[in-house]
């Protein structure tokens, strides 16, 4: 079986002029960098900074934080060189397929299908949390959720992935344009929070700044004890189950990590961004660096204004529960406010970059090809409304703790490969052009590896159970399916029958491409580009 059978990037750059499956570019830097801060600012700052504090670190957080951020900038620099050699939709998943080849491709966006199903989830989530939030603080008695019986079914999250299914189906750069108005009043209300909140914080609150290992079975908002709620190294080590201290530091890294996931989201646009080249390791760095800034310093003020054991005796810890806290009130109205209209601009851009990995994955034939194709605004509707539908069913059943932690090791497992990939491609291609290049190679790439498997390994026994059974599935479905469906399987069998090297059809797909880009039929191109290959041949045999 050729299960590592790898896509070249010649072709995976050629496939994107397909007539039927091309995405249109109309983004630049400034969308993208946007994009990313919409989507890191609202999951790291409004959903999982106090509950890393309550729950793993304490104070500690800010160095959480600070390490999470230094991981991300490493995997980050691979992201980006990567994207500016293949600016081919699918990230992680399509950079994969042309190093290591298409199982551990498959497995990747396999992976990030599972995390940007479940961050996009989370943060509908979060919004009708917040929503409700929001409504009790005016003194609204009214809730989005609906008791059937034992069932708790929650119509906010529904109606947030509604508005913004109909949004992304109409088009990408109206749902960008949307996206930078809403970020811009989300930055001010995260620095309404940083200037507010100084006025509350207590240096007492930051002692013991590393608070001592504390048992998991005494922290109230940890509902799961015992071995399952163990980071896996503490569980192959034998270690007793604990949080806070240096293991709480390393687990609450690998918790707010999921605040990074932006630059990822904004890798799998590369298709639809003008002079990609340029343009994302540009938004990727610049995005970065906003979010980084803006964690550690709403991470201070919320651990300054209220001790770690307060926040850890709320069911739900969220970055207005420290406001009401210190009895500032008006403040958390605000916050929650703008934390409704914020979390918004998470959602869209969740929602778009799941659809543009099923897209990548089953245009190469690994999903059924029928998903990839596009409307007439070049969009991939049918995907937009099918995974639309699926984020609303899962958001409005399923409880956050366990989505969170999904997304977190689909994310890390994506870092981890892209990390390692980047000396491969060096070596296996150093002709390529790459308008941005990771420094230090291969060290730091391999550093980014090593670091991000270590976050890894700080996810609960219980996350990592859900992972395999997760990757299982997966795997049936590549045996069963995509492996014999792969467009790269298909062109290998029909270079083996006709006698030619896979190079040559690789080449005739190109031109087809180009010629379907200019306007012709896809029938019609290949024909052509089949005569033209012919006559081209006849021409070096008469030689």
């Amino acid at each position: 079986m050729q299960i590592w059978r790898k896509k070249s990037v010649e072709q995976t750059i050629a496939e994107t002029m397909d007539g039927d499956r091309h995405l249109k570019r109309t983004l630049n830097a400034w969308d993208l960098a946007v994009m990313g801060v919409a989507v890191a600012v609202g999951a790291g700052i409004f959903s999982v900074g106090a509950q890393a504090a309550a729950f793993h670190a304490g104070p500690a957080v800010i160095i959480s934080f600070i390490i999470a951020g230094i991981v991300c900038g490493t995997a980050a620099m691979c992201y980006a060189e990567f994207a500016s050699m293949i600016p081919v939709a699918g990230s992680a998943y399509t950079f994969t397929y042309t190093t290591v080849g298409e199982l551990i491709a498959w497995i990747i966006g396999w992976d990030m299908i599972l995390e940007m199903l479940m961050a996009g989830s989370v943060i509908a989530k979060y919004w009708g949390v917040y929503l409700n939030d929001l409504m009790h603080l005016f003194g609204l008695n009214v809730s989005t959720s609906v008791k059937l019986g034992n069932f708790t079914f929650d119509l906010a999250p529904v109606v947030i992935v509604a508005f913004f299914t109909i949004m992304l189906v109409v088009g990408t750069k109206l749902s960008a344009r949307f996206d930078g108005a809403l970020t811009i009043l989300k930055i001010g209300i995260v620095l309404f929070v940083v200037v507010v909140g100084f006025f509350y914080i207590k240096a007492s609150n930051f002692t013991p700044f590393v608070p001592p290992a504390t048992d998991v079975a005494s922290v109230k908002g940890i509902h799961v004890s015992g071995t399952m709620s163990q980071p896996l190294w503490q569980w192959l080590t034998g270690m007793q189950p604990a949080v806070y201290g240096v293991t709480g530091i390393l687990s609450g890294a690998a918790l707010v990590f999921f605040a990074f996931i932006g630059f990822d989201v904004v890798a799998t646009t590369a298709e639809e961004t003008k002079d990609p080249h340029k343009n994302i390791p540009k938004g990727i760095g610049l995005g970065l660096l906003i979010v980084t800034v803006l964690y550690i310093l709403v991470a201070v003020v919320t651990t300054g204004m209220v001790s770690y054991k307060d926040l850890a005796k709320q069911d739900a810890p969220s970055l207005s529960t420290s406001f009401e806290l210190v009895g500032a009130t008006w403040a958390a109205k605000i916050i929650s406010l703008g934390i409704v209209i914020g979390l918004t601009t998470v959602v869209m851009v969740l929602l778009l970059g799941l659809t543009r990995i099923v897209f990548a994955v089953s245009r190469d034939g690994l999903l059924p090809r029928s998903f990839s194709k596009v409307s007439k605004r070049g969009i991939p509707a049918r995907i937009q409304i099918v995974s639309g539908i699926v984020v609303a069913i899962i958001a409005s059943t399923l409880d956050i703790g366990i989505l969170s932690d999904m997304v977190n090791i689909g994310t890390l497992s994506a870092f981890l490969l892209v990390s390692a990939g980047v000396p491969i491609m060096r070596m296996r291609r150093p002709d390529l052009h790459r308008s941005f290049m990771v420094p230090w190679n291969p060290v730091l790439p391999i550093f980014a590896a090593l670091s991000t498997f270590w976050l890894m390994l700080n996810l609960s026994v219980l996350t990592w159970i859900r992972f395999a059974i997760w990757l299982a599935i997966g795997f049936t479905v590549y045996f069963g399916y995509s492996y014999r469906n792969s467009l790269l399987g298909r062109q290998l069998r029909k270079a083996k029958k006709l006698g030619v090297p896979v190079e040559t059809l690789f080449a005739q797909d190109a031109a087809a491409a180009e010629k379907v880009a200019e306007g012709e039929s896809e029938d019609q191109a290949r024909a052509e580009a089949a005569q033209e290959a012919a006559v081209g041949s006849s021409q070096e045999a008469a030689q």
